[in-house]
């Protein structure tokens, strides 16, 4: 197993702050030097076949979402792991945590895909260099699609400032389509804001040390009303296994 070299700069931002921001253009080369991104395009319209998420406890109909696990182990490789709920106790997010929530799978093809193995793989080489004690990772990756209509904005993080109760998150920008706003801004443990940004343009990326801060998003809403507007985003999280 080989792992890219490190990113001094972000390496060193993450440990120091908390949270980082990655532009497209320094990500896609990150990830690039991780691995290959051959599948990019496919990979990116699988985001156009999501089911609706039906426990949206707020009776939204606006969020779009699939959902698959993955474990890497000392010294092996990554590997998808059976399909499983996603769980959240209610310290970390009293609108939804609580249940067990079953969402779709990501697609077989999506999920064994060149771009997503080369983003696992970037994150767990960046995330094992930040905590090199952890060595075995339960791996969580989240498609989302955050849909915005006149009159009923998306709320990408409807719990709003929140921590998802795991060691690292990545958030990548897939696609933004027609919308204003989603401006993320991120908190320390006392709830004072540490810095903003909004993830723009394709590869933009926000990386968080969970333990130590909380983020959040703001809706968005469409710039033309009468067509139709959405944000996709990749969530990847590592959590000590």
């Amino acid at each position: 197993m080989s792992y890219p070299l490190a990113d001094d700069s972000l390496d060193q931002r993450l440990a120091r702050d908390a949270y980082a921001f990655v532009a497209a253009a320094r990500m896609r080369a990150l990830l690039e030097a991780a691995g290959p991104l051959a599948d990019w395009p496919r990979f990116a319209a699988s985001w156009n076949d999501m089911p609706v998420d039906t426990y949206m406890a707020d009776g939204g109909r606006y969020r779009r979402r699939r959902h698959a696990v993955f474990e890497a182990l000392p010294g092996g490789a990554i590997t998808r792991a059976p399909h499983q709920p996603h769980y959240q106790s209610r310290d970390y997010n009293p609108l939804h945590g609580g249940i067990e929530r079953w969402f779709e799978p990501i697609a077989e093809e999506i999920g064994a895909g060149a771009s997503l193995a080369t983003i696992l793989g970037f994150c767990r080489a960046l995330f094992e260099r930040l905590a090199p004690t952890i060595r075995a990772w339960h791996i969580e990756t989240h498609q989302f699609r955050i849909e915005a209509r006149p009159g009923e904005p998306g709320k990408p993080t409807p719990e709003g400032m929140h921590r998802d109760g795991v060691d690292y998150v990545l958030v990548l920008l897939i696609r933004r389509q027609n919308i204003r706003r989603g401006t993320t801004s991120i908190h320390d443990l006392d709830r004072r804001l540490l810095g903003s940004f909004t993830l723009a343009d394709a590869f933009d990326a926000a990386l968080v040390h969970d333990a130590r801060v909380y983020h959040g998003v703001t809706p968005v809403e469409p710039v033309d009303p009468a067509a139709p507007a959405w944000r996709d985003v990749l969530v990847v999280t590592f959590r000590r296994k």
